[in-house]
């Protein structure tokens, strides 16, 4: 029987995207529940080979109680040790129960569209095996998380400063979206039209540019991430 990976939803309409199908070529089951229309989380992790806990419209500040309830069960996967991703509202999830801050940019901006990340030293050491970070990454999202003691940042934005970090040897937080297809991309800006308007966005056309731009690189960086998601090994980071 093929192990299975937990997979977080938080709308009736929303799905995994390249990140399911890549976990499925892996020869990994996808046990998709949705919290936020009554799903139950598991107790433990134990019929599980790690979890991924995706994007939403919503803030991990809502004072919703499945929000609160979801954020409480994240420390079942990281006191198990077992694979964590959170991605966008599961990043900042993540961020949340670690004692991090989530909050708008003080200058109400936004980052909608590809905008250009930079791996630091940690996120470099990583590229040895087998992938290198894209220089432009897809968002959707008008907030970001603080840094806090225990976090290793593995990418930082100049909008957004906290892009990519990781917690003991199995969490990671993404604040981009690698998982977005072609088909997402132009649900997403059909469905959310009006927040394309605000400061920090890019218009249809030039995410649409973009994507033809900078998509296979990340591609070919989430292939080699996910591998070192199911499989973490400590950083070897070289001195200063």
């Amino acid at each position: 029987m093929a192990q299975k990976i937990l997979i977080v939803l938080h709308q009736e309409q929303s799905t995994p995207g390249r990140i399911g199908r890549l976990l499925q070529e892996r020869g990994y089951a996808l046990d998709i529940r949705r919290p936020r229309f009554d799903d139950p989380l598991p107790r433990t992790m134990d019929e599980h080979a790690g979890a991924v806990v995706f994007g939403g419209p919503m803030s991990a500040n809502d004072d919703e109680p499945w929000i609160r309830r979801e954020i409480d069960w994240i420390g079942v996967p990281l006191a198990q040790g077992k694979p964590f991703l959170g991605i966008c509202l599961g990043a900042q999830m993540l961020a949340r129960q670690l004692g991090a801050g989530v909050s708008r940019h003080r200058d109400g901006l936004v980052e909608i569209g590809y905008w250009p990340i930079r791996p630091t030293k940690a996120g470099i050491a990583m590229t040895g095996r087998a992938f290198d970070w894209p220089s432009h990454v897809y968002h959707w999202h008008s907030e970001g998380f603080e840094h806090v003691r225990g976090m290793e940042l593995l990418a930082t934005g100049d909008t957004f400063a906290n892009q990519a970090f990781r917690w003991g040897e199995a969490a990671y937080g993404l604040q981009f979206h690698p998982e977005v297809t072609h088909l997402m991309m132009y649900r997403w800006t059909a469905l959310g039209g009006e927040n394309l308007a605000v400061p920090g966005a890019q218009d249809r056309a030039t995410q649409v540019a973009g994507r033809y731009q900078h998509d296979h690189a990340v591609q070919q960086w989430l292939h080699g991430f996910l591998d070192e998601w199911l499989d973490p090994r400590p950083l070897a980071i070289a001195a200063e």
